[in-house]
């Protein structure tokens, strides 16, 4: 993904709690520019006063949405009728949808067959379909253990390893296996997307590592190879089944 990506930024207001904004702001920049940003919700409520100061640092467009009747989500129909506004104003070439509401599957579905890339922002408890309905899910709890002091985030990556279960260990063997040269060898990013493309809510910070690299580095299962090319500054890294 390059940072000329243009991605419009729709968050639900009543199902997203306003302690993510900042964290979910800067990880929006990783894939691309947030040129729309709103936020919908029915802002007459008192309980959403705190969001004003946080809307305002980051440069959020506030949405209005009276709930019209009791047991009624309007806000998820306005965010779904923006959505598609946005997408035939042809102004953007992806979207963030930030909820953990199942609502929004159908909005995400019908926005990649559209052709538009899809990230979804949630927290872990967002159901199944929603997640695989988009091209990549992350979840919010992982963002903000991103702000948690060194000593937190030794902890974290020291239990990692112990997260992973014999359904991610065959996730990653499998896509290593798939997008293997004759000798085994599989370009990291290649491997990256691949994995992606089968459990879109993958995460190498889900189990304490901030790169991929080191999450296959830290398991015994894999042969790390990094090959430096002729004129570049980085170098390339290559993994192998054991």
């Amino acid at each position: 993904m390059t940072k000329d990506t243009k991605l419009a930024v729709l968050i639900d207001g009543d199902n997203i709690p306003s302690k993510y904004i900042k964290e979910m702001m800067e990880e929006v920049t990783k894939y691309g520019t947030p040129t729309i940003k709103r936020i919908y919700g029915d802002w007459t409520k008192p309980h959403l006063s705190k969001w004003k100061p946080i809307l305002l640092e980051n440069a959020i467009t506030p949405v209005q949405q009276y709930a019209y009747t009791t047991g009624k989500n309007a806000t998820d129909s306005a965010m779904i009728i923006d959505a598609m506004d946005i997408l035939y104003s042809e102004k953007v070439n992806g979207f963030c949808l930030v909820s953990s509401d199942s609502d929004f599957t159908r909005l995400a579905t019908r926005l990649r067959e559209a052709g538009m890339l899809v990230y979804g922002i949630g927290e872990k408890k967002t159901p199944d379909p929603f997640i695989v309905a988009c091209d990549k899910f992350i979840y919010l709890e992982i963002l903000k253990q991103d702000g948690d002091s060194p000593s937190e985030k030794g902890k974290t990556k020291g239990q990692g390893v112990d997260t992973i279960t014999p359904k991610i260990m065959r996730l990653l063997r499998n896509s290593v296996s798939d997008a293997a040269d004759e000798d085994g060898w599989a370009f990291m990013g290649d491997v990256g997307s691949l994995i992606l493309k089968k459990q879109p809510n993958f995460d190498s910070r889900n189990f304490g590592f901030e790169k991929l690299t080191r999450l296959f580095a830290s398991l015994d299962k894999f042969e790390i190879d990094q090959r430096a090319q002729s004129g570049a500054r980085f170098k390339m890294i290559y993994v192998r089944n054991k």
